[in-house]
């Protein structure tokens, strides 16, 4: 560990201490970490797999197909990732009561596997570790609606209503989901310390929430490998390893 990297993680400690309300807000770089490909890299696999934007989705059958063919060949690549240290150390935070709950815009449900209830997650973009009907919002598991779908070659409809069913993650052109806004709303007005740990913060209205905290008149501490364009305006950047930062905490 460099001397630099050493002073930031006792500053960002002592921020934490000093804080009565820590906000989490975590995005894609913290579970590079476990392995889960990051979406903007040139070479992510993202990119040969593109989710069907929702309009789509909801209009055609053989859309529908291939957003399935494409969920599947993702939930492959990263099948056994684990929580990084980063999760872990944000479940730590969580734990001692540092920090209610923490906003994300990850759908892998690693902060849950880092032992978060659901409660303690606040999810803005939806959970791709299962599924959900679009009409009548029953909860499907993936193991069932892969079974059907690679022994027939269409997904199943839903057990309940028969409606459409999709991974519940929120895909290009699906409204935001209303209770995790509100709840991060509530949270980013309460907090007087923002910890944003591995996002780019371009992603809108998603990355909204950081920029209102510290507007707000909290504190804003920015963790990831690359600049964001709110660098400027907080108040600690550490651009290092997440789990570089993050292990000081776990316990």
């Amino acid at each position: 560990m460099t001397e630099n990297l050493a002073a930031s993680i006792a500053a960002l400690q002592e921020m934490i201490q000093d804080a009565r309300i820590v906000a989490g807000f975590t995005g894609a770089g913290i579970s590079t970490e476990s392995g889960v490909p990051d979406f903007r890299s040139p070479d992510s696999p993202w990119m040969r797999n593109k989710p069907i934007p929702f309009e789509h989705f909801i209009h055609s059958a053989e859309a529908r197909r291939e957003a399935w063919r494409r969920k599947f060949v993702m939930d492959d690549l990263y099948r056994h990732a684990k929580p990084s240290q980063g999760h872990l150390g944000i479940a730590s935070l969580i734990s001692a009561g540092r920090m209610p709950a923490v906003i994300t815009q990850n759908i892998d449900g690693l902060h849950q596997a880092s032992g978060l209830s659901d409660e303690q997650v606040i999810e803005l973009h939806g959970n791709g570790t299962y599924a959900k009907c679009l009409s009548c919002e029953r909860r499907h598991e993936l193991f069932w609606i892969r079974c059907h779908f690679e022994a027939v070659g269409e997904p199943p409809e839903c057990t309940n209503c028969g409606g459409i069913l999709k991974s519940a993650t929120i895909s290009f052109g699906q409204p935001m989901p209303e209770g995790p806004m509100r709840q991060a709303q509530k949270l980013i007005s309460s907090c007087d310390l923002c910890l944003v740990v591995g996002s780019s913060l371009v992603v809108y209205p998603a990355a909204a929430f950081p920029a209102f905290a510290k507007e707000n008149g909290a504190q804003l501490v920015i963790i990831n490998r690359e600049p964001t364009p709110l660098d400027e305006m907080a108040d600690l950047v550490i651009r290092a390893e997440i789990g570089n930062v993050l292990t000081a905490f776990v316990s």
